[in-house]
């Protein structure tokens, strides 16, 4: 008979002020013009260790050999967890930085601090906004960041992966920036869907895979929707 997780309605709000105090003096500094992008890394590094500790989490990484620390990827991965942030910050071996929807900026002082620290918001409800922030990924990856986007656009409640939208796929064909495919699994056993309590001590698995040049795939979106997906889908447990 299996053992019944160990659950904690703590780390949630450990996380939330540990996010708030990492984004207070962010939103400081980019005010002020004087924040670096070094200084964002270094606090999100932080943040999400912190995070994965509070809930101690057993992170597993695999596939570092693909990633060209001299390169800008547009990662894309599966979406199972709010602790898939956590996860990927911790495991990616560079600058990093996430498209998010709308709806999160707003929150006080955590809005600020992702904005100063280069996050991109999304507003899929307005045709022009949302091009706005695809422009804006293209800069932000072509200053040397890389930038992860999750094609289902909202959280898989079972862990099994949902249609992709086409947008992330749309940037990667107009600035030729590699898609790389990454799988999450794992952290929807640490928070769940629809719950607050956290999981601790579950096993969580970050793999990258080889990255897919869209210049491959010209006029076959398609095809690179569907190479995506299986790269994600092959490592799944839920696949």
């Amino acid at each position: 008979m299996a053992s019944v997780p160990r659950t904690s309605a703590l780390v949630l709000p450990l996380a939330l002020a540990e996010t708030f105090r990492v984004c207070a003096p962010t939103v400081v500094q980019g005010a002020m013009g004087t924040l670096k992008r070094e200084t964002c890394d270094a606090r999100l590094d932080v943040w999400s260790r912190r995070a994965m500790r509070f809930a101690q989490a057993d992170l597993e990484v695999h596939g570092l050999q693909h990633i060209d620390r001299d390169q800008s990827y547009l990662l894309m991965s599966n979406h199972q967890s709010a602790y898939d942030i956590f996860a990927l910050f911790v495991a990616y071996p560079g600058s990093l930085r996430m498209i998010a929807k709308k709806e999160v900026f707003v929150l006080p002082i955590m809005g600020g601090g992702m904005r100063a620290a280069e996050f991109i918001e999304l507003d899929r409800s307005d045709r022009d906004r949302a091009f706005a922030a695809l422009e804006r990924a293209k800069q932000v990856i072509a200053s040397g960041i890389t930038v992860w986007i999750a094609p289902e656009g909202t959280r898989s409640d079972d862990g099994a992966l949902l249609p992709f939208k086409k947008g992330g796929f749309v940037m990667a064909e107009q600035t030729g920036v590699p898609i790389m495919p990454v799988t999450v699994d794992g952290t929807r056993d640490v928070l769940p869907a629809k719950d607050y309590r956290v999981r601790l001590g579950q096993k969580v698995r970050i793999t990258f895979h080889p990255a897919l040049d869209p210049a491959d795939y010209v006029g076959r979106r398609e095809n690179l929707m569907s190479d995506v997906r299986t790269s994600i889908e092959s490592v799944l447990s839920t696949a």
